[in-house]
């Protein structure tokens, strides 16, 4: 039987948790729902622009607080917060305690995307490497247990503890956040990508980021019957199909490279727009496609507004 999220996250409340902070995650979609949709915990609710700034968030406000802060990520985003948990929070240098939950994606013997089998195979080999403790929950788990060994290692370490969570581990919740957030858009991303891709010579290089962005464009050339060639889909690596296209523009001075970008993988590395602007090659062409949400992992709001 799946976990109830609301549950879930009241006795996380119940338990003095009162800052959460992340960067939406497919496998957590459900939870994350259900801390959007909290009126007591809105106002200390931080969608990040990327992981590591999750952890600094959190390590502020445990220093400003001493109450023990929730970080939600994607396992794909550790990379990002691999920094901060070593050179910030760790017992050897700060030593700040935080509770972190983790989308435990391409667990092995689960299918998922190619994107995420390495990131899932060595996840806890990485996990045992930064000495993070760690435990696992999933749908048949007494979640109030793990969440208490939890709090307890956090608070007794001053470490942070993280927790892995497998798929199909939430029920869903009663509101869908995506509906919420999207319904004003007059205009579709899958109907601006189509204009966009009509008027790009065949000729042209084509990076689309991460997504539903790139699904989508594969599936307009498959509706079409058009070749995939030019198109590079960044499956990965969320936030630097920018600077993937960069280098490709920079390789090929005599051929358009068009990078369609979303506004949450964009807002994830922003440093990578001072570059390009500052090589601003006349061949580089940066369209971002702006729906204000995270949309393949639930809908939660960017900052983009």
């Amino acid at each position: 039987m799946q976990i109830c999220p609301k549950l879930f996250l009241e006795y996380l409340i119940n338990n003095d948790i009162i800052f959460f902070t992340g960067v939406p995650d497919s496998l957590l979609k459900n939870f994350c729902i259900c801390i959007d949709n909290n009126k007591e915990i809105k106002k200390n609710h931080i969608i990040a622009p990327n992981e590591g700034s999750a952890i600094a968030l959190a390590a502020g406000h445990y220093i400003g607080t001493k109450k023990i802060p929730v970080v939600y990520m994607q396992n794909s985003g550790l990379g990002n917060a691999i920094n901060p948990l070593l050179s910030l929070t760790d017992p050897e240098v700060y030593s700040i305690p935080m509770i972190i939950f983790i989308g435990w994606r391409g667990e092995p013997g689960v299918k998922d995307e190619p994107q995420h089998i390495k990131q899932g195979k060595i996840q806890e080999r990485l996990l045992k490497s930064m000495d993070l403790p760690y435990g696992i929950i999933s749908s048949n788990d007494n979640y109030k247990d793990i969440i208490d060994k939890a709090l307890n290692s956090a608070k007794s370490n001053k470490s942070p503890y993280v927790i892995l969570v497998k798929k199909n581990t939430f029920s869903k919740p009663e509101i869908s956040t995506i509906e919420k957030n999207t319904k004003n858009l007059k205009l579709t991303r899958e109907k601006a990508l189509q204009k966009i891709i009509e008027n790009i010579s065949n000729k042209s290089i084509i990076i689309a980021t991460t997504g539903k962005t790139s699904r989508e464009i594969f599936e307009i050339r498959e509706n079409n019957k058009q070749s995939h060639e030019n198109d590079f889909l960044t499956i990965g690596s969320m936030g630097h199909s920018s600077s993937l296209a960069l280098g490709i523009a920079k390789a090929n001075p005599n051929i358009n490279v068009y990078c369609i970008d979303g506004d949450g993988a964009m807002i994830m590395h922003m440093g990578a727009l001072s570059m390009i602007g500052q090589q601003m090659p006349s061949n580089f062409n940066h369209i971002l496609i702006n729906n204000f949400v995270h949309e393949s992992v639930g809908g939660q709001e960017t900052a983009s507004n």
